[in-house]
């Protein structure tokens, strides 16, 4: 068995440094070993932790003496500073606001701060200091894109025209014409209208019709481009339009959504972005980017194109399962595979692709493209994905999709209890079974983690031999034989077809897999409700929103249990593991969910009806079954004052149940089955609706306040079935992104006012002495909030002597406890 260090290239431990000065050796031995370096030298792929003091000034000299033979042929990157403000350290005046200090926040991304990777064994939700690098210049689309190709444009439009142009290839005196597809790259979040032609986006070959695509093109992964497959008289006639759901905003919340957008700094080479309100900019390489980003174009290799293809042809009769090892593309391929299924051409029209959709089977708790982490779904999709996993954290939409059914984990790797991950997939196989009755023509796609060894492989084996799959695609080309060779035998005496494909994985990320969670879980729990087809961000803060106050005792009783995850716990600490954690509400459609039920526990008031069901006195229960919680105070600004969470029936001895404890102080009913380890809740009686962040435990009340997404329907829909809300402990990572959140809105406030400040003596504006002072006291409340904000014991502004020596004054912010270890199955080399 290999550890997954082994299974990495030779590159990738190499720091930036080191390579920069194997490249300029290269470089002075010949003039074009530069070329090939660039084009065949696989850069790192995780940037190393940052020494301290200790870094010797050898390599200080060795820089600068690199950078003098070097000249003028490397391209200058100016980072920009971190301006986090060092509090008592400061000596400037609280009420000066010089000139300089309000130009200096103008930029509209802000701080201007870059994000860079932790170390595996140091992930953290904080940005780290940003290292110099050498910026490499890299195509985005085959040609330029001019004025030439723009047919119109407006204030948050701009609609273009990709030719199919026809080349004259002259070769041993033979004359042959091919097509080359004028192509387009673009980054931001924009709307695609395809009025003529047929186009490509991220394997979805969108028809002309007047519906508009939401596509998501973040820096932090590779832009989409679009294609032009054919059109009328040769050319495809597209309008992308500007659009604000506010997930750009997500950026005054936390540093990791900077600078990931498009710029609104226009430059000569970006004549094609439609204003400078502009949601999008057109590029034509990576130098056209003002943030000199490592941007990189998303291409799929000529393998993948034909293995999706050949997938595709079996229509709704599909049932493919795709494996292999962490960063081998693995959810790139099923999102290509997935688009193109739901986007067949109009001749195959008889699969009702559009109207079955495709079936997302993901059983990746760590890494999942439609849940917040810790969960494993079934979605039913009809429309393509355009985007990352943090611009869609879930779905729920009559036209775009929903999730059919969802298990919660509560832990990033299935390692901890698979009998429990197996259950859980074989009750999410069912649902599909179900499905299938409606909606005949229902492809699967299966998306499995990237667990591939050890008991990893067994379970997968498991599932290729009990889930009637059709196809089995394995991405990677480099084995392990001890993986694949037992997997393809298990997948052959199925009758499976097997594929193996090479793995593409991303050169360069701007962003851990930790750090990636976390957009993830901010994003979800920022998320707000549906305004048409289109999904809402909101920008503030999780501690200045209302919460849901649940009763968990009481004749209101809203919350019938909370299980934690592991080991038993002594139930007097079930506060302290509440507090500020994040939880998954979990709806049981039977007591026979919880393990220890069964006929022989005594109730009060318990009988058998002659069906041999269980009936409960109208002590325990109310006759309608309904769970209670308090309507006191609504989640959100959404929620009428009429809150579905209340019921007007009150229900006494609501928790007498025998694997229930009450805690000595706080009344909190400790759910707790089995000897060692918490027994799960069966999956075949109960069912994930979404996550919650408690907030407070408020004894004297006897309530929860916590934060949800959930909508309000669902859970009402869920309380009329007579279902019984459970919130579950698991072994997911805390929360930090929202302990810092207020510092980030502070600060964002304190930029806001002096871009005021600034725009309005660019513009020759002089205010007068009431106006000035105003401006001062706004100015000096502002910095008096970040200072308060910012000065709290659970964060610190962390200046390291080696690193302010190395990077100047940059600074960076970091929770002090390490939120991510090797042990909790992040992806780290440590948990190989």
């Amino acid at each position: 068995m290999k550890r997954k260090g082994d299974m990495q290239s030779q590159s990738a431990p190499v720091s930036a440094i080191a390579a920069r000065r194997s490249r300029l050796a290269a470089t002075s031995q010949t003039s074009t070993s530069d070329v090939e370096l660039v084009l065949n030298e696989e850069p790192p792929l995780k940037k190393p932790k940052i020494n301290s003091s200790k870094r010797s000034s050898r390599d200080n000299s060795e820089k600068r003496q690199s950078r003098r033979q070097e000249g003028d042929t490397v391209a200058k990157v100016d980072f920009s500073r971190v301006v986090i403000p060092k509090g008592k350290h400061s000596k400037k005046p609280l009420v000066q606001d010089t000139a300089q200090e309000h130009q200096s926040d103008v930029s509209d991304e802000d701080d201007g701060v870059e994000t860079e990777i932790a170390s595996d064994d140091e992930e953290s939700d904080g940005p780290l200091a940003n290292a110099p690098t050498e910026f490499q210049h890299f195509l985005l689309s085959k040609s330029r894109i001019g004025s030439r190709n723009v047919v119109y444009r407006t204030e948050n439009a701009i609609c273009i025209r990709l030719k199919l142009k026809m080349v004259r290839h002259y070769a041993l005196c033979l004359v042959a014409f091919a097509n080359v597809r004028k192509n387009v790259a673009l980054i931001g979040q924009y709307d695609i209208w395809v009025k003529r032609g047929v186009v490509s986006v991220m394997g979805a070959k969108l028809q002309p019709s007047p519906r508009l695509y939401r596509v998501y093109a973040p820096s932090t992964h590779s832009l989409p481009v679009i294609k032009c497959v054919s059109g009328v008289e040769d050319f495809a006639e597209v309008e992308i339009r500007s659009c604000n759901n506010g997930l750009c905003r997500l950026r005054n919340l936390s540093n990791l959504y900077h600078r990931i957008w498009n710029s609104k700094e226009l430059t000569p080479s970006s004549i094609l972005q439609a204003s400078r309100l502009s949601s999008f900019s057109i590029l034509h390489s990576s130098s056209d980017d003002p943030l000199k980003r490592h941007l990189r174009p998303l291409h799929l290799e000529k393998k993948w194109s034909t293995s999706i293809h050949i997938l595709s042809q079996r229509g709704g009769a599909l049932r493919v399962l795709t494996c292999g090892p962490k960063g081998s593309g693995k959810s790139t391929f099923n999102k290509y595979l997935l688009n193109h299924l739901l986007s067949p051409p109009p001749l195959e029209g008889n699969l009702q692709h559009d109207q079955h959709g495709v079936a997302f089977l993901d059983l990746d708790p760590g890494q999942p493209e439609l849940s917040p982490m810790g969960q494993i779904y079934l979605a039913h999709l009809r429309t393509p994905l355009l985007g990352p996993p943090f611009t869609h954290p879930t779905i729920d939409s009559q036209s775009d999709g929903c999730i059919a059914r969802s298990h919660y984990i509560g832990t990033y790797s299935p390692k901890d209890d698979p009998d429990h991950y197996i259950m859980a997939t074989m009750d999410l196989m069912n649902r599909y079974h179900e499905l299938v009755q409606s909606y005949p023509q229902l492809p699967l796609i299966i998306n499995y983690p990237g667990w591939i060894f050890g008991l990893g492989l067994e379970i997968a084996i498991s599932l290729v031999s009990s889930l009637g799959l059709t196809d089995v695609v394995y991405m990677s080309d480099k084995g392990p034989a001890e993986v694949v060779e037992p997997l393809t035998a298990a997948a052959l005496e199925a009758g499976i077809s097997v594929t193996i494909l090479p793995s593409q994985p991303t050169d360069f990320v701007t962003r851990s897999s930790a750090q990636l969670r976390s957009m993830q879980m901010l994003s979800y729990f920022h998320s707000t409700h549906y305004q048409g087809n289109d999904r809402t961000w909101s920008d503030t803060p999780l501690c200045r929103t209302r919460p849901v106050t649940v009763k968990y005792a009481g004749a209101s009783q809203g919350v019938f249990g909370i299980m934690v995850m592991g080991s038993r716990h002594d139930p007097d600490m079930l506060r302290d593991l509440l507090d500020g954690a994040v939880v998954g509400v979990v709806a049981i459609e039977n007591l026979d969910a919880i393990a220890s039920v069964n006929d022989e526990d005594a109730w009060n008031g318990e009988t058998l009806d002659d069906s041999g069901d269980k009936n409960f006195g109208a002590s325990h229960f109310d006759p309608d079954g309904d769970v209670k919680m308090d309507a006191d105070v609504t989640a959100n600004e959404n929620q009428s004052s009429s809150s579905p969470l209340s019921s007007s029936h009150p229900s006494s001895n609501y928790d007498q149940h025998p694997s229930i404890t009450r805690t000595t102080r706080e009344s909190l009913p400790y759910l707790f089955v089995g000897d060692g380890a918490c027994t799960p809740l069966d999956p075949n009686l109960s069912h994930c609706l979404g996550q919650a962040i408690i907030r407070s435990v408020n004894t004297e009340t006897q309530t929860l306040d916590i934060y949800t997404p959930i909508p309000l329907s669902k859970i009402r829909e869920t309380l009329e079935q007579g279902n019984r809300l459970i919130l579950v402990r698991g072994q997911v990572d805390n929360p930090n992104w929202a302990i810092s959140e207020e510092y980030f809105s502070a600060r964002a406030a304190q930029r806001r006012h002096r871009k005021m400040i600034a725009q309005a003596q660019a513009a020759g504006i002089t205010p007068d002495a009431t106006a000035r002072r105003d401006q001062d006291i706004v100015s000096e409340r502002l910095r008096e909030r970040v200072r308060r904000v910012g000065n709290v014991p659970w964060m610190r502004l962390d200046e390291g002597a080696g690193d302010a020596r190395e990077h100047g004054s940059k600074q960076m912010w970091r929770l002090r406890k390490k939120a991510y270890p090797a042990e909790s199955g992040s992806g780290s080399d440590r948990e190989w």
